[in-house]
Formats: C-alpha cells, structure tokens, sequence
C-alpha cells in the first residue's frame, strides 16, 4: 500500500512538473551565484583527468528542490556523461535519503551513482571540488567539455540550462613502444609421497648427573612447551600422519665420553617418556639417537660472544681431536680460566635434546589446493601450487601471488625461484625478480631462468646483456626467449632511432631564427616516438629566460612543420612524425636544486677559508 502511494505522488509530481508555465520552470531552486570554474582537462598516459571547481557563493537551495550539475566530455561523434554533482534543500535531501534505503538490491546496482549529493538547506560560501579520472579512448581527442544545469524541482531529468567550458584539445596520447615480454614457467615434480621433517630444540634443564625431566624446574616449562606446540599443530591436522620422533640427545663436554653417552641417552629416553605420556604415538614409532658431545654447538657459542681467550680455545678446539686428550688441553688453558668460564656459562646450554618429527601429507585435488593455501599453503607440494596458479588466468593477481606464494614456502628451491621470478616481472617488478633469480644456481644454465633474465635486462633497459641471456635459452628451444629476443632488437631499434632523431632535432633547432629562441639555455631532454612515427614528442627545459619558458615552447611548436620537414631529410624517412614539443619541468627543477647546492658548498667554502682567500687574492 505505501509504495503504491509513493508511486502516486512521483506520478503527480511528474504530470505537475509537466504542466509548469515555461517562465516558472526557469525559476531558480536556489538563491546565491554557483560559478562553475574549469581546473584541468589533460591527458596523461591512459588516463583523462578532469578536474572543475563549483564555486558556491551565498547559496541557498529551497526546500522542496534541488540544483544538479552534470559535466559532459562532448566530442562531434560522443557524449559521455560524467557523475553528477547534486545540491539538494533540506525535505528533497531527506527525500532522497528515504529513497535510497528502500531501494531493492537490484535497483542499487543499475543505480547511477552521483559524484557528490551535498545539503544545501543554509546559506553556503564554498567549492566543491571535482576531481574525475577516466580511461582514454581515441575519440577524445577533440573533445571539449560542458557542464549541464538541471533545476526541476520535481525530480524529472529537464535541463534548463548548458554552461560549456570551451573547447580544450587533448594532446594525442602517446604510446612509446612498450615491451609485453613472454613468460616460461617450470612445472615441478609431483611428488607421490609428500614427506616433510619439522624440529624443536628444547634446552632442558637437568640436576647434575640426573636423567629425569622435572617439567616445572627452571627453564623446562618453557621448552617443553616448544615441542609439544609442534606436535599439537601436527595433530590437529586431518590431513597430516605422523611417521615417526627422533629423540636427538646431546651432552656437553665435560666428563668422560662413557658417561657422557650415559646421559645424553637417558636425557633422550625421559624426553621420549614425557611424550609419550602425553600423547597417543605407538612405542616404536619413537627412535633414541645419541648426538655425542656437543662440540659444534661449543664452537657456534663460542663464535657468538665476546670472550678474552675464545680464540685459543677454538685453536684446541679445531686442532686437537677428542680421543687426543682435547678437553684436558681446555682445562688447562690459561690456568682453567677459560674452561671454568664455560663449564659455568656456555656448557649448560650444550645440554639440548632435539625433537625432529617426520610426517607425511595427503595429495590435494585442485578444489581441495585452491582451499587450502588460503590457510595450511606448507600443506602443498609446489607441483600442487603450480597447478592452482594455472587455474587462474596467466598473470592475473591470483596467478602471482600463488608463485610468490610458493617462494616463501620452499625458498630454497630453484624452480620456486625461477617462476616467482618471471611472475614478479608480469607485474614489473624489477627489485624483486632479480631477488628471486639471485638464489639461483647459474651453473645449471635453466633455459627458463636463462629466459628471465634476459627480459629482467630488457625491462632494465640493458640491451646486450639481454640479448645474450635470450640467445642462449632460444638455443635450447624455448620459444618464449625467441620471441622476446625479437622485442629486444625492437627495442634496440627504436631507442637507436628515438636517439639519432633527438640528435638532429637538437640541430635544426639551433638554426632557427626566432627571438623568443635567443637567450638563457634550451636543453632538449628526451624524445619519444610511437611506433608507427607518427607523434614525436620533444621534451624541452628552457632555463634563465625572464619570461620564462612558455614562448620558446611556442615558438617551436610554431617552427614543428619545418623540424618535421628537415627530420625527413636528414634521416631520409618517407614521413617523418609530427612534432610536439613540451617543458620539461624535472629537468629545469633538477638544474635548479643542483644550483642552489653548488651556491650552498661555494658560500661553505668561502667561509671555511675566508683568511685564505683573501691573501691569495691580495
């Protein structure tokens, strides 16, 4: 019943709206001045930018209206409307809020959505701000654009008026030769039997000559808890089958070997019995392994402090074995400083039992994969990973981050390397693709790293070497390299020519006979072409003119028919391209920092030595 009643009004409104005398449509829906101000029409790139100021001034709306603005991009063949700006008084706003909260699901997604909807309902003194970015497309190029005024009270699209901006061209967009570089990527192994080792050392605290473990003496809590987190994680994965524990046990020097083994293997066996207290493993799933004494873990301590005789005591270490009277030598040393340190400071943490669980994974279906390396991705083999990224479209967000994924996982893996290589290149990343290729062995000589690295150099702009990677993993038939060793000659070409082209503009240049030329320093910068020469754009700094850099871009721009005419012939192209030219602001802004740098060190110097100076120049 309510939405037939809403239904009714609109009608109403809209056969009222209909009926309205011509001179009361006019009637303005709000008291003030709005200016409409245009900031920026500009291509940059693949981008359009579109930037105007509402300039509100005194402004109220009426209650019951409501003032829109609608910006066009106009073109003789396309409109294109943009989102409008909407200034609404205070029932049409609350209007318009009831309106939104009942529309259904479907209706907000065809739904236009507004740039900006704003009360209106007091007396405004602001600017509201248009900022727009849209795709360029090639119909753009005359385009201008308009600003449309719709003033109709009833809410019926009627425009009442149309304010243009004026006609502002857009400069031909330019498309440099851009490298799309081709992708090899390694397929690794299946693996029938995902097998995988994970380990925990737990520095255990024992009494002297003691082999029970006392979980809550000294330290024991917390490295006890070290394990049994490993095996719980272990345990509460359904996918997971524990195979068997290896319990490493490991005593410090001191003592003789007999009683050292002694220990370390009753160390190993009540680790091993406090586990099995705690959980459900089978007895013979459980293996006793007796480290010996613990002299790597003495020289690794050792390695890691600040100690007065450490280096003679690694010389005994190194150099004298243990049945040759090692440790006697030790004790010995500077008295028994050095070992009575050691025995008191190092030798209780040589006391370590390891943990090293071996287990084995279930294989994944590709449904299964793409679920679980939102969560467990160590639960994948990288086969299985490679099989997800390929489910998704080559170089999309989701085929990347499955690869670099991968990395992460088995980062000592060369495959994992190379295709995280190659995806953080389809995403230019150069930083981190050469990362990646540097944890690779090049003795192997990949014909797929060998890929990578030549389009890594490409991208960097290092022809040669580029060319030399590709060479050689086209040799091996990779087609990818050939293809890209095609673009880099290309490329080689193109900055060849972009290069001997700049060479003669900044000629003919020089002989040009315009005044607004003369004076201060006109340095071309750069020069891009696209590939079908038909634009050229030249990038121009113009530095310590009083007028500043605006007529001499003028003037070349005036002078673009001629350069084009004498590129022609000098370099004997059939149709030379058209010629814009440009400031350069980064250069003229760079020059003017390194000037105010040099200003700066000459004034350091000249008051470092203000004596000096004066009696040389006396």
């Amino acid at each position: 019943m309510m939405n037939r009643s809403i239904q009714f009004i609109v009608c109403v409104l809209a056969i009222l709206c209909q009926n309205i005398n011509p001179a009361v449509a006019q009637t303005r829906s709000y008291d003030g001045v709005i200016s409409v101000v245009p900031v920026q029409l500009e291509q940059r790139g693949k981008s359009v930018y579109i930037n105007i100021d509402f300039v509100l001034e005194d402004v109220k709306v009426k209650s019951a209206h409501g003032v829109d603005f609608i910006p066009q991009l106009v073109a003789p063949a396309h409109t294109y409307n943009l989102p409008k700006v909407s200034i609404k008084g205070h029932n049409e706003y609350l209007a318009y809020e009831r309106w939104l909260s009942l529309m259904s699901a479907k209706e907000k997604d065809s739904y236009e959505k507004p740039y900006v909807v704003e009360k209106g309902s007091k007396k405004r003194n602001d600017t509201i701000r248009y900022r727009y970015i849209l795709p360029y497309e090639s119909w753009m190029d005359d385009a201008r654009v308009d600003v449309q005024r719709d003033e109709c009270g009833c809410g019926e699209i009627q425009l009442m008026d149309v304010e243009p901006l004026g006609d502002i061209e857009l400069e031909r967009i330019l498309v440099p030769y851009v490298v799309t570089p081709f992708f090899a990527y390694l397929q690794p192994k299946a693996e029938e039997v995902k097998s995988r080792d994970i380990q925990a050392e737990c520095f255990l605290d024992f009494e002297v000559n003691k082999i029970n473990i006392r979980p809550e003496y000294m330290n024991n809590p917390k490295e006890l808890a070290k394990i049994r987190a490993m095996i719980d994680e272990l345990k509460s994965d359904p996918s997971i089958k524990v195979n068997k524990l290896d319990i490493v046990g490991y005593a410090s020097p001191e003592g003789s070997l007999a009683n050292n083994k002694r220990l370390s293997e009753g160390r190993a066996m009540a680790l091993r019995d406090y586990l099995a207290s705690r959980y459900d493993f089978s007895r013979n799933q459980y293996y006793i392994i007796f480290g010996g004494e613990n002299w790597d873990g003495l020289v690794k301590a050792l390695d890691t402090i600040d100690f007065e005789y450490k280096d003679e005591a690694l010389n005994i270490i190194n150099d004298i074995p243990v049945e040759k009277g090692r440790e006697a030598k030790l004790m010995q040393l500077r008295g028994g400083v050095p070992y009575r340190y050691m025995l008191k400071y190092i030798f209780p943490s040589l006391r370590v039992a390891i943990c090293k669980v071996n287990y084995e994974i279930k294989n994944f279906n590709l449904d299964e994969a793409k679920e679980i390396i939102k969560t467990r991705p160590q639960n994948l083999s990288l086969n299985e990973m490679f099989m997800v990224a390929n489910s998704y479209p080559k170089g999309s967000q989701e085929f990347i981050d499955v690869f670099e994924t991968a990395v992460r996982m088995y980062p000592k893996d060369e495959i994992a390397s190379i295709n995280a290589a190659a995806a953080a290149l389809s995403r230019n990343d150069l930083v981190s693709a050469e990362r990646y290729l540097n944890m690779v062995n090049v003795n192997k000589q990949l014909p797929e790293y060998s890929n990578a690295m030549g389009v890594l150099m490409l991208l960097k702009g290092e022809y040669e070497h580029a060319e030399e990677y590709l060479k050689a993993a086209a040799k091996s038939g990779l087609q990818a390299a050939g293809q890209n060793l095609e673009k880099t000659m290309s490329q080689k070409n193109m900055g060849r020519l972009a290069q001997d082209m700049k060479r003669e503009v900044i000629a003919i240049i020089g002989r040009l006979k315009d005044p607004r030329l003369e004076g201060g320093l006109l340095t071309v910068t750069r020069l891009d072409v696209t590939p079908d020469l038909d634009v050229a754009k030249v990038y121009v700094s113009v530095m310590g003119r009083a007028d500043g850099p605006k007529p001499a871009i003028e003037a070349l721009n005036r002078a673009a028919g001629h350069v084009r005419t004498e590129v022609s012939k000098k370099m004997h192209i059939r149709k030379a391209p058209r010629f814009i030219f440009v400031e350069d602001d980064g250069a003229a802004y760079a020059a003017h920092i390194n000037e105010l740098l040099r200003s700066l060190n000459v004034n350091d110097e000249e008051e470092a030595q203000p004596a000096d100076t004066e009696q040389t120049e006396g």
